[in-house]
């Protein structure tokens, strides 16, 4: 991803709040769903990671890349952009 776009993304992204919250349950299927939805749907989302130290959380974040296929344009503590194009929107 070219650095103008990342950069564009990451200013899209500074109002909006976080529509998927893992829990203490980590990165389950409905999880995924829902992320894989938001993404969908979005395109552009924020997530909020809540683990328990930082390396179950970079565990946890590269999972979510993993199987979502999405990019990730920022980490700021718990909460993670993610952008994943959608190919049926103009």
């Amino acid at each position: 991803m070219k650095s103008d776009l990342k950069k564009f993304l990451k200013a899209k992204a500074h109002a909006l709040k976080p529509v998927v919250i893992t829990g203490h349950n980590g990165i389950t299927p409905p999880v995924l769903n829902e992320i894989n939805l938001a993404l969908d749907h979005h395109e552009l989302i924020k997530v909020r990671v809540n683990a328990a130290d930082r390396e179950e959380r970079q565990i946890m974040v590269s999972g979510i890349l993993e199987q979502t296929g999405a990019a990730l344009i920022q980490a700021v503590g718990h909460v993670i952009v993610l952008y994943r194009k959608n190919p049926g929107k103009p």
